[in-house]
């Protein structure tokens, strides 16, 4: 069969017109793993999946949260999932110190969340007063890591701890105890529970300098799929900032759905928690998301003073990048909001 040739062209030119249009609306698939069940705190990355944004940059985003019997942290290595929400700056460096090829690449709490709570007017007012508290309550992931450093920075004796299991009881009946604590958790429980306030110390406000709620992914992403880590932090970003400020009611539709526990009034008094950790320090002119060479320096060098590292294990610079951050994206939505 023969064609002529100006048919054929106008057949190509329709062609990759219509392979165009299908790149346009492609999306790339992306998997986020949580390192806890669906909170407050993961809002932001709820609010850009509930109100589109992550539609918008282009992300197919499935976001599988974690929990007490689930361990996403092999996932990320293995390229089951894309990127992986961890704790603090600990486990990125444990992964550099066993060549574990990951690279964190926003850090969403500029203060880090983890605190210890006491009764109030039994003089534990301060964080240099915890040296003299009988008991503390730790896990065992605070005993070997922050515990270490308080007894470099506040003479903490190993003879003052005591296994925390995650249940209130115990510091309830004493005291004169003290606890581990999440910013937005056990304060808010005890009041709950309890009908008091209790006294909160910052491992932060005292020195601890490490990021909270820290995202990795893997080096090849970064290497072969830049564009794509940039669109998902910055929607993610974007979200972040919706969430803290905007219309998050889908948002928390949706982490109620997938954690039943989560409540309207736990919500409530999260968010002005949350924006003291997350939209607070450098966020609040380079974006949420926020990193500096000099903070992860800071944390590094106490790391290795409390021991929990030696000078040559790795080099600490390879545990992050600030390639997708520090661009201020989303802080014209604060702005907003204020006005």
């Amino acid at each position: 069969m023969h064609f002529a040739p100006n048919f054929i062209a106008r057949g190509l030119v329709a062609a990759l017109i219509a392979g165009s249009a299908a790149a346009a609306f492609a999306q790339d698939k992306v998997v986020l793993a949580t390192n806890w069940r669906a909170q407050p705190g993961h809002g932001g990355f709820y609010q850009a999946l509930a109100d589109g944004t992550y539609k918008k940059y282009g992300l197919d985003v499935d976001i599988q949260q974690g929990g007490p019997q689930v361990n996403n942290r092999p996932m990320l290595p293995a390229g089951k999932v894309d990127f992986l929400m961890t704790g603090n700056m600990l486990m990125a460096f444990d992964n550099i110190k066993q060549k574990v090829p990951t690279v964190v690449v926003a850090a969403y709490f500029q203060k880090d969340p983890q605190a210890i709570i006491a009764h109030p007017g039994q003089g534990f007012d301060t964080f240099a007063d915890l040296a003299k508290a009988k008991t503390v309550l730790l896990a065992k992931d605070g005993q070997i890591s922050y515990w270490q450093w308080m007894k470099k920075a506040y003479g903490m004796r190993d003879e003052q701890v005591r296994p925390y299991n995650y249940s209130l009881s115990q510091f309830l009946a004493d005291k004169q105890a003290v606890q581990q604590a999440y910013a937005t958790s056990e304060p808010l429980a005890v009041e709950k529970q309890a009908g008091f306030k209790p006294v909160v110390l910052s491992l932060a406000d005292a020195g601890w300098s490490t990021y909270g709620m820290v995202i990795e992914t893997r080096q090849d992403l970064v290497k072969n799929k830049a564009d794509m880590v940039r669109r998902f932090v910055e929607a993610s970003n974007i979200g972040y900032y919706n969430y803290l400020y905007g219309d998050r009611n889908a948002a928390d539709e949706m982490i109620k759905k997938i954690n039943p526990d989560i409540t309207d009034e736990y919500i409530e008094k999260s968010i002005p928690i949350l924006r003291a950790h997350i939209d607070v320090g450098d966020a609040t002119t380079k974006g949420i998301g926020a990193m500096s060479d000099e903070r992860m320096k800071d944390f590094y060098d106490k790391s290795v003073s409390a021991g929990l590292y030696r000078p040559t294990d790795f080099n600490y610079r390879d545990a992050y990048t600030t390639q997708f951050v520090n661009k201020g994206t989303g802080v014209e939505l604060r702005k907003a909001a204020a006005r």
